[in-house]
């Protein structure tokens, strides 16, 4: 029988790193927030992406923070990171796709200096709370949706217009993913995927392009039931149950509230390992490009409902906007006591 874990795009890829990673694997926090109570101001198109410009050493050093927070997988800065988003600052194309690939050289950079930390550090956690053990660590190269690269808050309701079909986010999304799939991360994260319609085109690419790494799909929601826009919740993770390139299905920058009745939707569907990275439960207001902080719930609230969501079948559990490395490291100690 063939060894089935050499290849990347087998289960057992994904599998495997869960059964060293004890069952369940921690995913890292909200980024773009952390780079601003670094000093990073994002008031840009950009996004958190700016940062690959202006500030990459803040990205860096925010990576480090959810390593030793207990990460075990970090998401690259690339959510808002787009060919075409880069060509309208007045980047070239060859400049675009180099930032594209610094987004993960930053994430591998901070791995290898974390584990450099490691060696020197004992016990695994210090007086402070940093975790120092040595473990597989994964970079996921994350994926906005065509919504993220429009800045008008259109990932939070999917509603693209009559003109943006399947062919043209496919095209949108092309080259972006074909750069992040050859830079040395080891996993493709779709992330904040709103509609049916741009599933089916990440599920489509990346069987044109012949994509060689795993991926990962995280749709968001605001009612429990639907995607945001209103499409059918099994219906999109059925489209991304069909994907070869799939290890894992779920959802991101969603309310806490809504997580348990959508992992119950996710396993109607498959039995790959399901991703949950909640919000920390606040709104996001499009017009003012701010997130309404009084709708939220509390680091503890939120690490509350972890139990339950591994008990009812999650085993990659993070954060998405808002969440930080205390909400990450609250999760390592819940985990930590399963």
């Amino acid at each position: 029988m063939a060894d089935t874990t050499s290849d990347p795009l087998s289960s057992a890829f994904m599998t495997e790193f869960l059964r060293k990673a004890g069952g369940t694997a921690i995913i890292d926090g909200g980024l773009a927030t952390e780079l601003e109570q670094h000093g990073a101001d994002l008031n840009d198109p950009l996004w958190s992406a700016k940062c690959l410009l202006t500030s990459p050493h803040l990205i860096h050093r925010v990576h480090m923070d959810y390593l030793e927070a207990g990460a075990d997988i970090i998401i690259t800065a690339s959510y808002q990171a787009t060919i075409q988003g880069f060509e309208s600052k007045g980047l070239s194309r060859d400049e675009s796709e180099s930032l594209l690939r610094k987004s993960v050289e930053i994430a591998c950079s901070a791995r290898d200096n974390y584990y450099d930390r490691c060696k020197s550090s004992t016990p695994d956690e210090t007086p402070d709370g940093k975790i120092f053990k040595k473990r597989q660590i994964l970079i996921a190269a994350s994926v906005g949706s065509y919504g993220a690269y429009l800045a008008d808050g259109s990932e939070y309701s999917g509603i693209y217009g009559d003109n943006i079909t399947l062919e043209a986010l496919k095209e949108f999304h092309r080259r972006r993913v074909k750069v992040l799939a050859e830079s040395g991360a080891d996993l493709i994260a779709l992330e904040t995927i709103p509609n049916k319609l741009e599933a089916k085109a990440y599920a489509e690419l990346l069987e044109e392009e012949n994509i060689s790494i795993p991926a990962w799909f995280a749709f968001n929601s605001k009612d429990g039931i639907h995607v945001v826009s209103g499409d059918s919740y099994y219906e999109c993770v059925s489209i991304a149950e069909s994907c070869r390139n799939t290890v894992a299905i779920g959802i991101n920058c969603t309310p806490p509230r809504f997580i348990h009745g959508l992992i119950s939707s996710i396993k109607k569907v498959t039995t790959k390992p399901i991703v949950i990275y909640p919000n920390s439960g606040e709104s996001y207001d499009a017009d003012r490009k701010e997130w309404v902080q009084n709708t939220g719930v509390s680091d503890d609230d939120f690490v509350s409902y972890v139990n339950e969501w591994c008990e009812a079948g999650a085993s990659l559990v993070g954060g998405c906007c808002r969440t930080t490395p205390n909400t990450i490291r609250a999760i390592y100690r819940t985990l930590s006591k399963r």
